[in-house]
C-alpha cells in the first residue's frame, strides 16, 4: 500500500501544497477513525486513562506529522523511486534508535545491513550516466524523514504496551493533522475549491486517506505491538521495493542498472 502511495502522493503534490496535503490527509482519518472507534474513546473516557492516551499520541503525533511532512515536501525535488528507496533506510535506523531509546543493542547482522543500506543510498542517487551523485534538497529531507519514522516505529513498540492501539492511532493522526494544517496556513497558499475539486485529486486523496493512513498505519501500529522494532523494521523495508516498482510502471521512471543493483 505505501509502495503504491509514494507514486500517488508523487502525482499530486505538483498541483497541490504538500503540508495541506498531509494535514488534510491526517485530519480525515482522525476523524474517521473517532468516529469509528467512538465506543473505545468513551470507554477509556469513563475509566480514567483517556489523559494517557492522549500523552502518548502527542509524541507519536508529532514524530509521525515530522516524517511525513517533510517526506511529503521532499517529493517536489526528488524522484518517487529515489524517495522510496532513502525513506526505505529507516528500516536500518530502528535497531540503534531502538538501542537508544529501549537499551537493546544491535546485532552485527543490522551493523552489516547499515552498510549496505549506505551503498544502495549511493547506488539509486547515481543520476543514470552523467557521473557523480545526485544528492540535493529533496534527498536529504526525505532521510530527515526517515529518522522520524525510525522513532516513531521504535516509539509506537515501547509506547503500546497496555493501550488500545485503534484509539492511540487515530488520536495520533489528529495530532499530526492539525500540525500538517497548521504549517500549511503558515507557510503555504490555502488549496483553491478548483483543485479540491479535481477528480484525480479526490481519488489520490481517497486512496491516502482510506487506504495509505487508515488501514496502511492500523496494520503497522496492531503488528508493532506483536513484534520487536527491528523484525517490524526488516518487514516493514519491503515499502521500498514495491515503491520502486510502481514508478516505474506507472510514472515511466527508468530502472537503471544502478538502482537494480
Amino acid at each position: 500500500i505505501w509502495g503504491l502511495a509514494t507514486v500517488v502522493i508523487k502525482d499530486t503534490v505538483g498541483g497541490f501544497p504538500p503540508l495541506w496535503l498531509v494535514g488534510i490527509r491526517f485530519l480525515s482519518a482522525g476523524a474517521l477513525f473517532c468516529v469509528l472507534f467512538a465506543p473505545r474513546l468513551a470507554r477509556l473516557a469513563r475509566e480514567g486513562r483517556l489523559g494517557d492516551h492522549l500523552r502518548a499520541s502527542l509524541v507519536l503525533g508529532v514524530l509521525i506529522g515530522a516524517a511525513y511532512l517533510l517526506n511529503t515536501g521532499a517529493l517536489t525535488a526528488t524522484t518517487a523511486a529515489r524517495s522510496a528507496f532513502l525513506t526505505g533506510t529507516y528500516c536500518v535506523l530502528v535497531p540503534f534508535q531502538a538501542w537508544l531509546v529501549m537499551r537493546r543493542r544491535p546485532t552485527a547482522f543490522n551493523v552489516g545491513a547499515g552498510l549496505l543500506c549506505l551503498a544502495g543510498i549511493a547506488l539509486v542517487s547515481l543520476p543514470g550516466g552523467e557521473g557523480g551523485l545526485a544528492f540535493g534538497a529533496g534527498e536529504v529531507l526525505t532521510l530527515a524523514s526517515a529518522v522520524f519514522l525510525g522513532f516513531h516505529v521504535t516509539a509506537t513498540s515501547r509506547l503500546a504496551g497496555g493501550r488500545d492501539m485503534p484509539v492511540l492511532t487515530a488520536l495520533q493522526f489528529v495530532v499530526c493533522g492539525l500540525l500538517g494544517v497548521a504549517l500549511g496556513a503558515l507557510c503555504e497558499p490555502t488549496p483553491t475549491m478548483e483543485v479540491l475539486a479535481d477528480p484525480a485529486v479526490l481519488g489520490n486523496l481517497a486512496y491516502l486517506v482510506l487506504l495509505a493512513t487508515c488501514l496502511a498505519l492500523l496494520l503497522q501500529n496492531l503488528g508493532l505491538a506483536r513484534v520487536s522494532p527491528s523484525t517490524g523494521a526488516l518487514l516493514l523495508s519491503l515499502e521500498s521495493v514495491f515503491g520502486v516498482l510502481f514508478s516505474v510502471l506507472l510514472l515511466g521512471e527508468a530502472l537503471t542498472g544502478p538502482m537494480v543493483a
